[in-house]
């Protein structure tokens, strides 16, 4: 599987997501793209249909968290729009991960790729041990939560660009590593605490990253994204 750029939609509602989107009309391939919990909560399935009908591929972030039983539902549901990529988060346990892949799987056994999140990039040792009681080293609790994310059945994880060599390692070069956190070498890091470029990210061995506000708020999205490109794929 090749190495791609996700930009991350995190747009207020959807006329400003497709008015964004214009912007890549020309581009001979239509870029990859993550519709998070603030634009499908302001659209609704609807936006995912209108970006596949524009030829898009999408990862729906909406890091599914509860019960077995309920994210199995939700799943049955979300595996009916025809997205790419989808999440949940890995602390919900193997057996909430193992029903989500149940929920994801269509009658004829096709389902879309479906990751775990195993702590957030905004989240550091500090506040892991601080806020959630975790005193393990967070590069531990990352591998470790990649392991039982794959002994479910999931196809990868999301993590920050600095683990995704260890998770490779501990889980397969197969195994998908989704690093959001990355920023340009010149750029501003915002809330984000374990960072990386694009082409470091690319270096350590992530799958895919996912940008946001270095193409979103740049003043040429389109050149920012090709930069990504360049740095990331080529």
């Amino acid at each position: 599987m090749g190495k791609d750029v996700i930009i991350a939609c995190d747009f207020a509602s959807g006329r400003e997501a497709l008015s964004f989107l214009d912007r890549f009309e020309k581009e001979e391939r239509k870029p990859f793209v993550k519709i998070g919990m603030e634009l499908y909560y302001a659209e609704g399935p609807e936006i995912v249909r209108e970006l596949k009908r524009r030829g898009h591929q999408i990862f729906l972030d909406l890091k599914l968290h509860d019960i077995p039983n309920t994210v199995m539902k939700a799943m049955r549901v979300l595996s009916n729009l025809d997205v790419d990529l989808c999440n949940l988060h890995a602390a919900g346990t193997v057996a909430m991960m193992k029903a989500a892949v149940e929920g994801l799987t269509r009658p004829d056994g096709t389902r879309p790729l479906l990751i775990a999140v195993t702590q957030l990039t905004s989240t550091d040792q500090q506040s892991m041990e601080e806020d959630l009681l975790i005193h393990e080293p967070i590069d531990r609790v990352v591998r470790h939560y990649a392991q039982r994310a794959k002994l479910a059945g999931l196809d990868g994880v999301v993590c920050s660009p600095r683990e995704a060599g260890e998770v490779k390692a501990a889980c397969g070069q197969d195994f998908l590593t989704v690093t959001p956190g990355v920023r340009f070498a010149d750029g501003d890091v915002g809330d984000q605490k374990r960072v990386m470029t694009p082409a470091q990210a690319k270096e350590i061995g992530s799958d895919y990253i996912v940008v946001g506000r270095p193409i979103t708020a740049a003043a040429d999205p389109v050149a920012a994204y090709r930069r990504c490109v360049a740095e990331f794929v080529d």
